[in-house]
């Protein structure tokens, strides 16, 4: 692997300046916003709900990203859709604009494709009920009912960490009366929170984790019993210019390839280098990789800059419970690196059961297929780098990062390896074979 890539402008943060831009009052520009399937869904259910929103150029939209022009409509301004609103496989378009549609006037249904009907939403039902909300749904999951109604303050703190939750009762609360607290037993990624206060909303944190104040890249540990944010209601919102930076959790998929093979060094430009989502980076240190950070800048809080990636010898670790929360969408690509050499045991991630497939089952059945010496437990999996996989033949579930983790497995096989299904990345790195083409010599 070598030479130097840029990857597409980060899923989480693309989600969030979408909603809130739509929310704000006057007209946003939102530059390098993601590409992928899932962000798609987030500027069509926007566009059901009366929000104008203007591309340059659809298929570079498609294929590499470019600005897009959201005509704010205000915090009380969206229309009654005239359709079921169909999120596709987004989770993070669901359970974001079910807070967003629970303070609004009207009723409004929200759907998905079989895979996001069959996850749980519970956890997002019961904080907006408690604040008021009026939600039907089908056994805990979508199809999703929302009856828009004044809201009142909470105090919550979440069962399982989830930034997604977290981020549903802000947008809620943006609205609601009174201050809304949510408390984290451990700290999810803070893209809503600095979102918020990019559009110009005022919000209390009790550990300072702006991205300003940050000046290393060692990850986060919650020190307090719980991290606290709160939002005070009825705050209106300010268009904005903004640029996303890139995936980080994307980019972790190129970083893994440069990092498996001998002789390798990538550059990676312009990266979101977020705080709460650095995990990624200080545990593929551990595994041995060579990772240099470079042109650190922060824009709108978040921080972003330049990686360097050099293969060096991997060696075995553990992944613990504690851990998992800020690395729950990179453990995939680290499987697929451990496959190279070293080991990977992971526990406590058991929310892997729960994404757009059961992860756990999918990443052992795949990489086994594969060749790879992997077992399945209750709550991960431990994978054996002590052999050259063999290659052959592997289903991804219709699981964008099953794909491209079998991807980088793949690499390293003694043989050629088929991925079936590997159209799933469309979800969320729509080019990302042909990046990893470009940089394989």
């Amino acid at each position: 692997i070598f030479g130097c890539a840029r990857i597409p402008g980060d899923k989480s943060i693309s989600h969030r300046y979408a909603m809130l831009a739509a929310l704000a009052e006057g007209s946003s520009f939102i530059t390098n916003y993601a590409p992928g399937a899932d962000c798609h869904a987030t500027l069509s259910c926007l566009r059901d709900l009366g929000v104008i929103i203007k591309t340059s150029d659809t298929e570079a939209l498609k294929n590499n990203g470019t600005t897009i022009r959201i005509e704010g409509r205000g915090s009380q301004g969206l229309t009654p859709p005239s359709n079921i609103l169909n999120v596709g496989n987004s989770g993070t378009t669901i359970r974001l604009l079910t807070g967003i549609l629970a303070t609004q006037s009207f009723e409004s249904a929200l759907t998905g494709d079989e895979s996001l009907t069959s996850r749980p939403m519970e956890r997002v039902i019961t904080p907006l009920t408690q604040m008021g909300a009026h939600i039907t749904a089908h056994n805990g999951r979508a199809p999703l009912t929302v009856t828009g109604r004044p809201l009142h303050a909470i105090d919550y703190i979440p069962d399982i960490p989830s930034a997604q939750v977290k981020s549903a009762i802000l947008f809620a609360g943006l609205q609601a009366k009174g201050t809304t607290t949510i408390r984290e037993r451990a700290i999810t990624r803070d893209h809503s929170e600095l979102a918020l206060e990019a559009f110009e909303a005022f919000i209390e944190r009790s550990n300072n984790m702006s991205a300003h104040n940050v000046t290393n890249l060692q990850g986060i540990e919650n020190t307090d019993t719980t991290y606290r944010v709160a939002i005070t209601g009825d705050q209106r919102l300010v268009a904005q210019s903004l640029n996303v930076p890139g995936d980080l959790s994307s980019a972790g998929f190129l970083a893994a390839a440069a990092a498996a093979l001998p002789g390798s060094e990538l550059e990676l430009i312009d990266v979101g280098l977020n705080p709460t989502r650095t995990a990624l980076i200080n545990v593929l240190r551990r595994m041995g990789v060579s990772i240099e950070i470079s042109e650190q800048k922060v824009l709108l809080g978040e921080r972003r800059g330049n990686m360097v990636i050099r293969h060096n010898e991997l060696h075995p670790i553990t992944i613990k419970p504690g851990e998992v929360p800020a690395l729950i969408d990179e453990l995939p690509l680290l499987a697929a690196l451990a496959t190279h050499g070293g080991g990977l045991n992971v526990t406590g991630a058991e929310e892997l059961r729960k994404k757009e497939s059961d992860r756990i089952t999918s990443l052992v059945t795949g990489l086994r297929n594969l060749g790879a010496n992997i077992t399945e437990q209750r709550d991960g999996f431990c994978v054996q780098g002590d052999k050259k996989i063999s290659g052959g033949q592997a289903q991804s579930f219709g699981d964008h990062r099953i794909a491209m983790a079998l991807a980088i497995a793949g690499l390293g096989a003694n043989g050629s390896s088929l991925i079936l299904d590997s159209d799933a990345v469309e979800v969320s790195y729509p080019n990302f074979f042909d990046d990893l083409e470009a940089i394989v010599e």
